[in-house]
């Protein structure tokens, strides 16, 4: 993968070729940013500059046959560690052809398009003591084809205690030998692994980049692009999905689901919860996502100029009426059950017991 393939980051992008070019790398670096950030994309990127043989001041050349095994997820001496499933003895290698698909289908991947990818939706990934056994293996050989040699490691949060088996060439790896841990969060990493690595904070992408992006290289209108950019909220991953047909109608579904909701007719709920069960799990992310950006708009209201907010005349006039009937505490109510549909409809929550009870307590909310 090449740096001017990566949306946005910039300022990233130059930290990291000024870091090769004055031969200052750090061998152990963790990236860490929101999801769709382009965390991932960057490790790739670099990883491919350090095995290329004829690199240009800004990229890697792309031509070379480093390049190319590096543009295919293939090149011997570019380690891949990342999530699987299947028991304490899996490993990566054992999912490299899946792990190579899902890259070229889209770099942006983030942990649950992963495992659905492999059809194992109900089970949690892992990186696992035999992993980190076949990590020391593997970086103790000598490099096969380039000079340098990289290790990315995808979702390091999911290292848990095992990380501890990698303190030492973490701290002390052999030469010319360099570890990028990509990371969401760093909460969720063991404090001895981040105090060994150099931190490189990647930051969420802007709506004017999200925008740019969605026109020049997906060719959308300037409106569609503008309600994405707008919904993904600096997530390009989420805005990938969003193309297409799936974002049109989440604004129509969401505000009908509020109206519902206020009224309370058990029928008319049910009727709404039938239809919003049969549309499918990523269409379903889509409204709740949706809904966010539509309290959050509701929230800052009283204090935006009209032209500063992000809704269309229709929604807007929805949104006034909403606020004569909500208050600070109620829209704060309702993000957090939003935010808990979302995580339970990631996870194949019944779709139809979840969405009656979120209305159940939404009307709750309403009438409080």
């Amino acid at each position: 993968m090449h740096f001017r393939d990566i949306v946005g980051q910039h300022p990233v992008k130059q930290k990291l070729l000024e870091s090769i070019a004055g031969e200052r790398i750090p061998h152990a670096q963790l990236f860490v940013g929101p999801q769709g950030s382009g965390g991932l994309p960057l490790a790739l990127a670099f990883a491919q500059r350090m095995v290329c043989s004829n690199p240009k001041e800004d990229d890697s050349c792309g031509t070379c046959p480093g390049c190319i095994k590096a543009a295919k997820f293939a090149h011997p001496d570019i380690h891949f560690t990342f999530p699987t499933v299947g028991g304490s003895g899996s490993v990566s290698s054992n999912f490299l052809t899946e792990w190579r698909t899902a890259l070229s289908d889209n770099p942006y991947l983030n942990i649950f398009d992963w495992i659905s990818f492999l059809g194992a939706e109900n089970k949690q990934g892992n990186i696992t003591k035999a992993e980190c056994v076949q990590i020391l293996q593997k970086l103790n050989l000598k490099s096969f084809e380039s000079p340098n040699k990289v290790l990315i490691i995808w979702m390091p949060e999911y290292l848990k205690k095992e990380g501890n088996r990698l303190l030492k060439i973490i701290e002390e790896p052999p030469e010319k030998t360099y570890i990028i841990l990509v990371a969401d969060d760093t909460e969720e990493i063991l404090g001895t692994i981040l105090s060994r690595c150099q931190i490189v904070k990647i930051p969420q992408l802007s709506e004017k980049t999200l925008l740019e992006t969605l026109q020049s290289k997906h060719s959308l209108e300037s409106s569609e692009a503008l309600n994405i950019a707008r919904l993904a909220d600096g997530d390009y991953l989420q805005a990938l999905k969003m193309m297409g047909e799936a974002d049109k109608n989440s604004a129509k579904v969401f505000l009908d689901w509020m109206r519902k909701s206020w009224k309370g007719n058990g029928v008319e709920i049910s009727d709404w919860v039938n239809e919003i069960a049969t549309i499918g799990r990523e269409n379903q992310k889509f409204f709740l996502q949706y809904g966010l950006h539509f309290l959050r708009e509701c929230l800052v209201m009283p204090w935006q100029l009209m032209e500063q907010i992000k809704l269309n005349p229709e929604e807007l006039n929805t949104a006034e009426k909403m606020r004569q009937v909500l208050d600070w505490s109620k829209i704060e109510a309702m993000c957090n059950l939003i935010n808990d549909c979302t995580y339970q409809v990631e996870r194949n929550a019944n779709p139809r017991v979840l969405f009656m009870d979120a209305s159940l307590q939404l009307n709750n909310i309403f009438k409080s």
